[in-house]
């Protein structure tokens, strides 16, 4: 490679951990061994021959990586069967097969020999190298020897109080306690450290000159430190400090109304009249919760969200523990946001794995669900009642014979060199993507198809950067910053959460993860055409792109504080996710949200012995949507199970609006 003078002195010559994204190295679980990065459907014959690899301790691109995408995308493209060879069977056969490995799917799995027995087999499969989909877990070695884990998707259980009482008692059942997060999460470790996290680092490309301002409770003195223009600032110190009523003579049913119909972006320009700049400057802070910036979110949602510019309107109390106006579920919730796992939303994967293969995770305490090492050599054993197999892409699912009378299901997936293998079972749940389920199957009508096809996923990156210390941010007093005007949306220093013998950082000369995301969402008509456009985008980056833009980001907004990147950057993982957050409904795009009818209820019709359940199925985001859309799927293939929770009432968004 031949790295310029700026690469260098952004320390890109620099031997991190970092693997390329099409020449991946995998660590083996005892780290003597790195290999080439598996093939599809090597993930049997790397069991039997000893060198299993630890999927979380690889860096570089991880999450969807080509890799793990190329089989469908020849199916998408009608290229697979035209190379694929003979179909070879296993002889393999199944009480059930779940196509896909992440939340729901393994939420599904457990269900299911909850309710059928103890002694029903089934096969979860997979294409990505790790099991639990965006729930993925990172993990490092810094240069003092410490581990250190960060979390590459799902982030946390998010509002328990808005959980059913099926998915309160799976998470009891697999051995969460909610209640442990209030001791395991330090909630005070930012204030004992006199950090701040208001830091705002608005970048040269886009406002003329790098500058770092901390928001205080004095609106005019911090807005006075931004390289706004002066119009800018005034119109932006009386947006927080003194909204108006930007829509007098409306009744406030009529104001929710009004500000459901149009954007955040519309309401800035055409309501407040602000200048053009705040546009700018509050263009991505809606795009953590919806996927879209404002000129895709309502001004209803963005109200919710937080956003200024509605303290004079009379719109009522915007904090409930139901509903936002607009059907949106409310983000100012009723609980504390501490329930985290170091490695996110990994570690309810995690327990479900070692619910459905107890030898692949010993041990019974919450604690070892983070701190024990996960044997992958034992998810996929012969003669063994549960089994996850990875790096295999399910390709065709059919009834064998007709779905009303058939008695059991073949499921096809590509093996070893791409070649078709088939197992059968008696039930099949396919807890893939809306829109990949009509490649895989034949069996649907047209109007199941379309509906499916309506979900158009959010396109992210989740990247964890792993520095030798945060002492640039003691020294700014910050444990993060947001960006106006980079790539990425900014930088945060990981959640303070310690689990046992796994401690988080203490003092500024310790190693840290540092948390970055980017979601992209350009302009675009609709805000499923925004993603579409988002998807294709991030499919043009290089990992190597990616690096030198974290780089340059954290040299510019901690520079001050004493970071050099060249020297303080120890590994950088990219989490991928092309197909990333489920497409939740929103105005102005979905006029018939809250009360429907939905896409969702038609694209999640069983039929014959299959079922779907993923969190598209809900068209909502969050991990406990997965887990309720798992159980419900193997309740449409089981039935209801007598003494099962009430599965149509619970504090939090009314799931009848959900269509459950």
């Amino acid at each position: 490679m031949n790295w310029t003078d700026e690469d260098k002195r952004l320390g890109m010559d620099k031997p991190i951990s970092r693997r390329d994204f099409l020449d991946g190295l995998a660590f083996t679980v005892g780290g003597a061994l790195a290999m080439r990065a598996f093939k599809p459907g090597a993930a049997q014959a790397q069991a039997n021959s000893g060198t299993t690899a630890y999927p979380p301790g690889i860096a570089g691109l991880r999450g969807q990586t080509d890799a793990a995408q190329n089989v469908m995308h020849t199916v998408r493209d009608d290229a697979y069967w035209e190379n694929a060879g003979a179909i070879t069977p296993t002889g393999e056969h199944y009480d059930l097969v779940v196509v896909g490995a992440g939340i729901s799917g393994l939420t599904a799995a457990y269900i299911y020999r909850q309710q059928a027995g103890p002694d029903k087999r089934v096969l979860v499969i997979d294409p990505l190298d790790d099991f639990g989909g965006h729930a993925k877990r990172n993990e490092y070695i810094a240069s003092n020897g410490q581990k250190i884990v960060g979390y590459g998707g799902s982030q946390s259980i998010d509002t328990p109080s808005f959980f059913s009482p099926a998915v309160h008692k799976l998470i009891s059942d697999v051995g969460i306690d909610l209640n442990r997060f209030e001791t395991w999460f330090n909630q005070k470790w930012r204030d004992q450290r006199g950090l701040s996290n208001k830091a705002l680092f608005f970048f040269s490309e886009q406002w003329g000159k790098d500058k770092l301002v901390i928001r205080t409770k004095d609106t005019a003195a911090w807005v006075a430190q931004t390289p706004l223009n002066d119009k800018a600032k005034a119109d932006l110190i009386k947006l927080i400090d003194a909204p108006a009523d930007y829509l007098p003579g409306l009744t406030r049913e009529e104001k929710l109304q009004k500000l459901s119909d149009i954007t955040y972006k519309q309401f800035l320009l055409d309501f407040v009249r602000a200048d053009p700049q705040l546009v700018e400057l509050y263009q991505i802070t809606t795009m953590g919760y919806f996927g879209v910036g404002i000129d895709g979110t309502s001004a209803l949602d963005a109200w919710t969200n937080g956003s200024p510019g509605f303290g004079g309107m009379d719109l009522g109390d915007s904090v409930h523990k139901n509903m936002a106006p607009s059907g949106r579920v409310n983000f100012a919730g009723p609980d504390e946001y501490i329930h985290h796992f170091p490695e996110g939303n990994a570690g309810i994967a995690r327990a479900l794995v070692r619910g459905l293969i107890p030898a692949a995770l010993p041990g019974a305490t919450m604690e070892e669900i983070s701190t024990g090492t996960l044997d992958y050599a034992k998810l996929d054993l012969p003669g063994h009642p549960v089994r996850i197999r990875l790096n295999s892409t399910v390709v065709k699912v059919a009834h064998d014979g007709s779905p009303e009378s058939a008695e059991r299901v073949t499921v096809t997936y590509a093996g070893e060199g791409g070649k078709p293998l088939t197992v059968t079972g008696n039930h099949v749940v396919l807890a893939c993507w809306n829109r990949v389920i009509p490649y895989l199957t034949d069996e649907l009508s047209e109007e199941q198809v379309t509906a499916l096809n309506d979900q158009q996923k959010v396109a992210l990156i989740y990247t964890n950067v792993l520095i030798r210390n945060w002492e640039a941010f003691d020294k700014l007093k910050i444990d993060r910053f947001s960006a106006r005007g980079n790539f990425w949306s900014g930088a945060s220093i990981d959640f303070p959460v310690s689990v046992g013998d796994y401690r988080f950082t203490d003092k500024p000369s310790d190693p840290v993860v540092l948390h970055l995301t980017k979601v992209f969402a350009p302009p675009a008509d609709t805000a499923r055409d925004q993603f579409l456009a988002g998807r294709r985008e991030l499919y043009s980056l290089t990992f190597e792109e990616m690096e030198r833009s974290i780089r340059d980001m954290l040299n510019r907004a901690l520079g001050a504080g004493g970071f050099d990147a060249a020297r303080d950057i120890e590994a950088i993982t990219c989490n991928r996710w092309a197909h990333g957050y489920a497409y939740e409904y929103m105005r102005p795009w979905d006029a018939y949200w809250p009360d429907g009818p939905l896409p969702i209820i038609t694209a999640r019709k069983p039929w014959g012995r299959i079922a779907i359940a993923n969190a598209d199925s809900g068209a909502y985001a969050y991990a406990h949507s997965a887990m309720d859309q798992g159980i419900r799927a193997v309740r449409d293939l089981l039935g209801t199970p007598e003494g099962a929770p009430d599965y149509s009432r619970y504090p939090g968004p009314p799931l009848e609006k959900l269509g459950l």
